[in-house]
């Protein structure tokens, strides 16, 4: 496997303990519908959660959560609407980034809730 595949393994894996322990479930990782991944759904007072997690190994580019594009967004709004009418949920949803830099010498995560808007 690719490093880059690796480290985006590990930054969800970071991501999903992250949301263990500050009281989200997690509901699903890495859901896909047509061209488009969910990397986390998760559920916390009666809001499903998307997550959308950034890794990187470094800031030089910029912040990993600089890196969610319109055209990504617009996925993820199709996948999660594909989801909550597969699972028959009537809950409110919101879309999150968790930003994960991850290297020899950092690891930090930093959550940002409505990271996005999905109209």
């Amino acid at each position: 496997m690719a490093y880059h595949n690796e480290l985006g393994k590990i930054g969800e894996q970071l991501a999903a303990d992250y949301l263990l322990r500050n009281g989200f479930a997690i509901l699903k990782r890495n859901f896909v519908f047509d061209k488009a991944e969910i990397d986390i759904i998760a559920q916390k007072d009666n809001q499903v959660i998307i997550v959308e997690v950034k890794t990187r190994n470094s800031d030089y580019f910029g912040d990993p959560q600089d890196f969610v594009s319109k055209g990504k967004v617009k996925l993820l709004v199709k996948a999660a609407n594909e989801y909550m009418i597969a699972n028959d949920l009537d809950l409110e949803v919101r879309f999150d980034i968790i930003s994960v830099l991850k290297n020899k010498t950092i690891e930090s995560v930093e959550h940002f809730e409505n990271a996005f808007y999905h109209f």
